[in-house]
């Protein structure tokens, strides 16, 4: 019964300093995961490449996205932590599942469609197949379960289509990927356009809160988050400023919207922000702290980041050695 336990995997680019999008809507809810599942949290570094990135800033982001990740209650000895590009088997696995891959397949993915029409034809070929790199990410783990917000659904749905696809030519080899549901996080949206998913790639620095940002930043953002006219603090299509704000606060404190309202009725939206932003800093304070801690200690990290890669090794470079010998290739 080693094996008892159902695999979780996911990921977060280093592209950019994570916000509390991230923090409510991913990490804080792998961390409830991690007594319960088999668990690989990587940074995904070789994803965020599809743009340009600046090599000491990326190098940067991808020690503190790891130091968050630990900070905010990822336990290494429970979970598999790691840096993609440090498990050279998802490269490989990547250009083996593209020989199965169509590219009406790829040029149907919405991401891909709205990203290469801002840049139109010096669009990368890294951005058109990344979706197959994501695949190999969940596929080389045998990944029952992938967590992931509403606009990654399709890359999972081609995860399940290519590990079907090469299972049917080749005789069982992976699993089949479901997206994990269950009690996923908090969807946070952009403060200054609540229509819209927070993003650590928004021009306009008030739409989002960094998990770093000191706590009067924290609570500047948010006294000017965009609210409404109506003045009650409702959860509700109407009101989608306010919604966000109550979800934010449902996220940290495990209220549910109903009983947030109940609690603000008569109050209005000066008191009610205040709230909300002291109750982030309080959440955030410890988290930071303890990230400037471990980013001074660089043999630690070292440690939790090798022993994570050799982990993932071990399990992916079985799945990809099955693969290489199905397909042909002569073992090395």
């Amino acid at each position: 019964m080693e094996n008892a336990k159902k695999v979780i995997l996911s990921g977060i680019q280093p592209s950019g300093d994570l916000t509390i999008g991230n923090y409510l809507g991913a990490i804080k809810n792998w961390v409830s995961l991690q007594d319960d599942y088999d668990s690989y949290y990587c940074v995904v570094d070789l994803h965020a490449l599809t743009v340009r990135q600046n090599p000491a800033e990326l190098r940067a982001r991808t020690l503190k996205n790891i130091a968050i990740y630990l900070a905010s209650g990822l336990d290494p000895a429970k979970n598999t932590i790691f840096i993609q590009s440090h498990v050279p088997a998802h490269s490989e696995a990547a250009w083996l599942l593209n020989c199965f891959c169509y590219m009406g397949e790829l040029s149907r993915m919405t991401q891909f469609k709205d990203k290469s029409q801002k840049v139109g034809e010096s669009v990368s070929a890294g951005l058109f197949t990344y979706p197959v790199l994501m695949a190999a990410d969940i596929l080389l783990y045998n990944t029952d379960l992938v967590p992931v917000g509403s606009d990654q659904k399709q890359h999972i749905e081609l995860a399940r289509d290519l590990a079907i696809r090469f299972n049917n030519l080749y005789s069982p080899t992976f699993k089949v990927p479901d997206a994990y549901i269950g009690n996923v996080g908090a969807r946070i949206m952009d403060l200054q356009e609540p229509q819209k998913k927070m993003s650590k790639s928004s021009e306009n620095p008030n739409s989002y809160i960094l998990i770093m940002d000191p706590p009067d930043v924290i609570r500047k953002k948010i006294s000017r988050a965009v609210t409404d006219d109506i003045g009650v603090v409702r959860f509700s299509e109407e009101q989608p400023g306010i919604s966000n704000l109550i979800s934010i606060l449902g996220a940290i404190t495990g209220e549910k919207p109903q009983e947030i309202e109940k609690k603000y009725e008569g109050i209005g939206y000066a008191q009610f922000k205040s709230d909300v932003a002291e109750a982030i800093v309080e959440e955030l304070s410890p988290v930071q702290e303890k990230v400037k801690q471990l980013l001074e200690d660089k043999p630690y990290m070292e440690s939790v980041y090798k022993n994570g890669a050799e982990k993932a090794s071990y399990v992916a470079n079985k799945t990809l050695r099955k693969m290489q010998k199905k397909l042909g290739l002569i073992p090395r």
